[in-house]
């Protein structure tokens, strides 16, 4: 069973986490901001419909949060619940899409959503309402499903530095993703944060893996 008092509670390394968050958001929104025109752009020129796509997800302490992203996907296909997964050639996707999506860089607008404190660059990566693995909600298939709420979501985690990404069709994989979540919350030290960080940019410097 995980408690609450599970969760590393040092005071220094909350206010670290805090102030990485608003240092690193704040100063790449910044940088980003020529890119982030150019990409709406090119969305709007290859697609009919928004630049940006907005979904309601899990926030801390089982909150609802509305979560920002480039528009990967058609407007006339997108599931705008999250609960149906992007799959490998997924026919949803657009051609600009898929090279957002496989360089992560659809998920940047997330800064946004970071600076404003809704999540964290590192933490239990955030998931739709109602997000099947296996075909079953999250919360059948682990009953401790909701313990990796008790935090901020994150841009990236621990699991997905392990390679746990993509959809969840293997029960298996699926529970091990919580479990990474689950040890992440107990073990969490900003210098744990730092290391995914540096690991999440080096999988992607490196082509990066998602689709």
């Amino acid at each position: 069973m995980f408690r609450r008092g599970e969760i590393a509670s040092s005071t220094f390394h909350f206010a670290a986490k805090r102030a990485l968050d608003i240092t690193v958001a704040g100063t790449a929104l910044l940088i980003l901001a020529p890119l982030f025109l150019l990409i709406c752009i090119a969305i709007r020129l290859e697609s009919p419909g928004p630049a940006f796509f907005r979904q309601v997800r899990w926030g801390q302490n089982c909150t609802k949060i509305r979560i920002f992203k480039f528009r990967s996907m058609r407007t006339d296909l997108c599931d705008t619940t999250g609960v149906q997964q992007t799959t490998q050639n997924d026919p949803r996707i657009t051609r600009l899409g898929a090279i957002l999506r496989k360089t992560s860089i659809d998920e940047l607008p997330q800064l946004i959503n970071v600076l404003r404190g809704d999540m964290s660059l590192v933490g239990p990566r955030c998931h739709a309402i109602g997000m099947l693995a296996a075909s079953k909600l999250y919360e059948e298939l682990v009953p401790h499903y909701h313990y990796r709420h008790m935090v901020k979501p994150g841009l990236t985690g621990l699991a997905q530095v392990r390679g746990l990404r993509g959809p969840t069709t293997d029960p298996v994989k699926a529970r091990a993703r919580i479990a990474c979540d689950l040890h992440y919350m107990r073990n969490f030290t900003i210098w744990m944060d730092l290391k995914i960080i540096f690991l999440t940019v080096w999988t992607e410097l490196r082509g990066g893996k998602g689709f």
